[in-house]
């Protein structure tokens, strides 16, 4: 099993991956499956379960529906436009779907909030139903969002995440163990593994434009929120605070004012940039997911803006690397909130980040997969308890902590020898059964810890 690079770092806009760009692609394909079954329709419905129920409004679920129908899709997102069909949809109580004449739809009673029926097969359970002339349902079909903004029917939830087994590939893996042994038997390692499996899929050149990309947007990214103020929106009054804290590490530079350890501070600004954009609805590539947005390109942005003889013709083999460890922690547990608590969304990207970190830094295939299991290993546990279904608190600040987990396990892992007692697959496993046994109030559903415990929300 491979899950691709494109996989696992897709571009899309906030606020989460599975709550919003899940249910877009949702909405997306649904239309799609009208047009070609010839379905004839005069309306839309959609009903919401699990998490998307419990904290759908908070993540804007609602409106990635109803734009997922009216032909908008994450990767070219169009704020002005999607503003401008939302007030239309809003007024008229139709939606104009690409290839079909206007179809009924009222969100006060055609989108569906359904908190007591959990679906069978995922806690992020979207059904999508074509109201034909004669009012009966025409066409209906189910839809998992499953993290990192991947989306599959319910049939195709039968195979891993929807994705093939038998991808024609040169070096497949399943576990982190297989990755290892293949990378030292491998003159490229990790990353030289990788990118052979993904031009077997792509043209070489478009690999590399792709994976470029996917740094432009999560540096851009980054730039936006150090240079963006003002309030968050939701309701919870959240300043954006990476601009001022930005200035004040900016200012400190060249004197005697900073302290060692104001390099976490560093850190935990380019982390916070992105999750303040990602909360304002912005543009991000989740890494895996949204609410981890940004873990990976903090971590790479400390290493090509802080470390010495830092190369930035490495950040393709740190990419690579990464997206081994996510896809493989998203084949054996989960990188979804709602299914595992946020040890599958900050737990996952600190370990990814901490491998990519550990490979560009030199690192060995031993090191890399040791670095991976320190960071994760030390998320163990952790809950998804966003207050008021917003990724704001403790989202935001999480990330930076994350990226701060990130360096320090690369770290580690670079001053032994790559032998250790707890192994990446271990860890994997652990947080699997660990998010299994976890209650529901804490995957993702605001109905526990944080978000019950500040007063007013």
């Amino acid at each position: 099993m491979f899950f691709s690079t494109f996989e696992i770092f897709k571009i899309g806009i906030g606020p989460s991956s599975s709550h919003t760009i899940g249910p877009m692609l949702a909405a997306n394909r649904f239309v799609e499956l009208m047009r070609d079954s010839g379905t004839v329709a005069v309306g839309l419905r959609a009903s919401l379960h699990g998490s998307l129920a419990f904290t759908g409004r908070g993540h804007a679920t609602d409106t990635a529906i109803m734009l997922g129908f009216a032909g908008f899709k994450p990767e070219s997102f169009n704020a002005a436009m999607a503003e401008t069909s939302l007030k239309n949809i809003h007024s008229r109580r139709i939606i104009d779907a690409p290839g079909f004449p206007g179809m009924r739809f009222d969100p006060e009673h055609d989108l569906i909030f359904d908190y007591e029926r959990l679906l069978p097969g995922h806690s992020n359970g979207i059904n999508l139903y074509a109201i034909g002339p004669d009012g009966d349902i025409a066409l209906r079909e189910t839809y998992y969002s499953i993290g990192g903004g991947s989306v599959v029917t319910e049939a195709e939830l039968q195979t891993v995440a929807g994705q093939s087994r038998d991808r024609d590939i040169p070096h497949p893996f399943s576990s982190a163990a297989e990755l290892v042994n293949a990378a030292l038997r491998h003159p490229g390692g990790i990353p030289g593994i990788v990118r052979e499996n993904e031009f077997a899929l792509l043209p070489e050149r478009q690999v590399d434009d792709e994976i470029e990309r996917l740094w432009e947007v999560m540096d851009d990214c980054i730039e936006r929120g150090l240079t963006a103020d003002g309030i968050l929106p939701g309701g919870l009054g959240v300043k954006r605070r990476s601009k001022a804290i930005h200035e004040k590490l900016m200012a400190e530079q060249g004197t005697n004012l900073a302290a060692p350890h104001t390099i976490n501070d560093w850190i935990s600004v380019y982390a916070m940039a992105v999750n303040e954009e990602n909360a304002g609805a912005g543009r991000v590539v989740t890494a895996p997911t949204n609410g981890a947005a940004g873990v990976i390109p903090a971590t790479i942005r400390y290493y090509v803006g802080h470390v010495p003889d830092a190369r930035k013709s490495r950040i393709a083999d740190f990419l690579l690397t990464a997206a081994a460890i996510g896809g493989i922690i998203k084949q054996n547990a989960s990188i979804s909130g709602a299914e595992c608590g946020c040890q599958a969304e900050v737990g996952s990207a600190a370990a990814m980040a901490a491998a990519g970190l550990c490979q560009v830094l030199g690192g060995t295939p031993q090191q890399v997969e040791n670095a991976a299991e320190i960071a994760l290993e030390h998320h163990l546990g952790m809950t998804c308890d966003p207050v008021k279904g917003l990724v704001q608190v403790p989202c935001i600040e999480r990330n930076g902590l994350g990226a701060i987990k990130a360096v320090s396990s690369a770290s580690l892992a670079l001053r032994g020898d790559g032998s250790h007692f707890v192994s990446l697959d271990s860890c994997i496993d652990t947080m699997r059964r660990t998010g299994a046994d976890m209650n529901m109030k804490y995957k993702e559903t605001s109905l526990g810890g944080l978000a019950v415990s500040i007063p007013n929300c």
